[in-house]
């Protein structure tokens, strides 16, 4: 009697864990058109400079690069982190996902970093119809990326103090998944905004 009500709660819990991941998927897709409605409308905004500078001269590749680096190194560290979760080894999750935060935090620096330049040059939104696009696209991934890293702090906090069990297994599973498409933005980002600016 007692195995199988384990058995019915493990199913449960199963089926739960379809269902959140499920909502998640979705909630990503819905993420995933907004973006790609941002993506169309810098395309179609990116030349509409209004006689100012174009992106090939206000960009810096390297910076851009840089940024990129690091946010993959911290993609990198958080598939690691996750390894290391699903094998229940604590110390090694909060090294890696602190890492990961870490490197998070340095993307998110040079980001702010590169805006406050742009600004302090006299270049904002509000400048012409190209850097709107360009700072809403940008500062959007920016947004999930402080997101990601809030989310990331509490459920490392949630780790010290009660342990790895499956539900911080999962929430990490989530997070993990929500750091990937994060990272895949970026790609875009840096390949359509930064690349091709100098196209």
């Amino acid at each position: 009697m007692a195995e199988s009500v384990a058995t019915s709660e493990l199913k449960h819990e199963a089926e739960a864990n379809d269902r959140v991941m499920f909502g998640f998927w979705v909630y990503l897709m819905t993420d995933l058109l907004m973006f790609a409605v941002l993506f169309a409308v810098y395309a179609v905004l990116h030349g509409n400079t209004v006689g100012g500078p174009t992106g090939s001269q206000l960009f810096s590749q390297p910076q851009a690069l840089a940024e990129t680096l690091i946010l993959l190194t911290s993609s990198f560290t958080c598939g690691v982190g996750m390894i290391a979760a699903r094998r229940g080894n604590k110390n090694q999750v909060l090294a890696w996902f602190t890492l990961t935060l870490l490197l998070g935090v340095a993307f998110l620096s040079l980001e702010l970093l590169e805006f406050g330049e742009l600004i302090h040059e006299g270049y904002t939104p509000s400048s012409n119809a190209f850097l709107s696009s360009f700072f809403v696209l940008v500062g959007t991934h920016g947004l999930h990326i402080i997101s990601g890293l809030f989310w990331m702090f509490v459920t490392l906090l949630f780790v010290v103090m009660r342990g790895l069990n499956r539900q911080l297994v999962r929430k990490l599973a989530l997070l993990s998944l929500f750091w990937h498409f994060l990272d895949i933005v970026w790609i875009f980002i840096f390949t359509i905004v930064y690349l091709m600016a100098y196209v």
